[in-house]
């Protein structure tokens, strides 16, 4: 095996012969930052040559064929880095995990063109290896704008392909603090409905009787006051506005939620959406261990628990 700075031959030996080429290129440790999909477009494009022809995936290996693998640099992402406060909480050659504060776009969209937390990765992150052929983070998981905490971004394509997969296995554990008006009917309890597009309010989510997606919530009293309970939220599935739509369907919106609070939510002043993702479970993608990222829960929310008698809580 010879790697070159954009380039890697093998030569193939007893134990690859008569394999698929595909199936020969994803056990590569040398390939192993690549994407499964990024290797078939890159046979599929003619930039793996076997004894300096291209083959099919499908092609069997031959002792003692040349298989070259043509590695373009990753292209300079279109988006200009620019600096953007945020903490971190882990970093590595895979992976960045950040605690993202409220009012944080995570990428860019109508109205957020810049300043987002991906241009920030950019500015902040100088080892991006690509992810899909494009120097940029990947990310594989969102908060809302107004939602604070622990987000987890993948470096490379490997660390994208394994958080990517973790997070549609639902094998990540997501464990949220919010901050409720009223109270919810039991202590405890699960939350499992249809969640979708709201059939007037198209800009809504809402809890349908048909036609959703399946959305799991399960949550844990930990302390109230006269109009205001601190809940622990833990989450099987991550549907857009999910913890959000689940309290208010429970009857106790999260506090200052201006979408789904209704009446409730200026019954207690608070500077923005009570909700932050305080705890993160994953596998590391390269070591296999299994990491908790953690972040605590922000002074502005404090302050409204202080001001309601719930400090001391967490």
């Amino acid at each position: 095996m010879v790697v070159t700075p954009f380039a890697v031959t093998v030569e193939v030996d007893e134990p690859m012969a008569g394999r698929r080429l595909d199936k020969m290129l994803n056990c590569r440790p040398e390939l192993a930052s690549l994407s499964r999909n990024r290797l078939q477009n890159l046979i599929l494009t003619g930039k793996v040559l076997v004894g300096g022809e291209t083959r099919k995936r499908g092609y069997r290996l031959k002792l003692g064929e040349e298989v070259r693998v043509l590695l373009e640099p990753p292209q300079p992402c279109e988006l200009k880095p620019c600096p953007v406060a945020f903490a971190i909480l882990h970093e590595d050659g895979d992976i960045i995990v950040v605690d993202k504060p409220a009012g944080l776009v995570m990428h860019p969209s109508p109205g957020h063109a810049d300043h987002t937390l991906v241009h920030g990765l950019l500015h902040h992150c100088g080892d991006l290896s690509g992810i899909g052929g494009e120097m940029r983070p990947g990310i594989v998981h969102r908060l809302d704008k107004d939602t604070s905490g622990v987000v987890v971004v993948a470096k490379n394509d490997l660390a994208h392909q394994h958080l990517a997969r973790q997070f549609h296995e639902r094998t990540t554990k997501k464990i949220y603090h919010a901050l409720v008006v009223g109270s919810p009917p039991q202590a405890e309890g699960r939350v499992e409905t249809l969640l979708g597009r709201h059939p007037i309010q198209r800009k809504k989510m809402a809890v349908l009787h048909k036609n959703g997606r399946r959305a799991v919530s399960n949550y844990r009293l930990l302390a109230s006051s006269a109009e205001l309970s601190l809940l622990e939220v833990v989450i099987e599935t991550g549907r857009t506005h999910q913890i959000r739509v689940h309290m208010a369907h429970l009857g106790c919106p999260v506090l200052a939620d201006p979408i789904y609070g209704g009446k409730k939510t200026g019954k207690v002043p608070a500077p923005r959406l009570c909700l932050h993702a305080s705890s993160l479970a994953i596998v590391h993608p390269r070591s296999q261990e299994t990491m908790q990222f953690m972040a605590p829960l922000p002074p502005d929310i404090g302050g409204v628990l202080a001001e309601n008698g719930l400090d001391g809580v967490l």
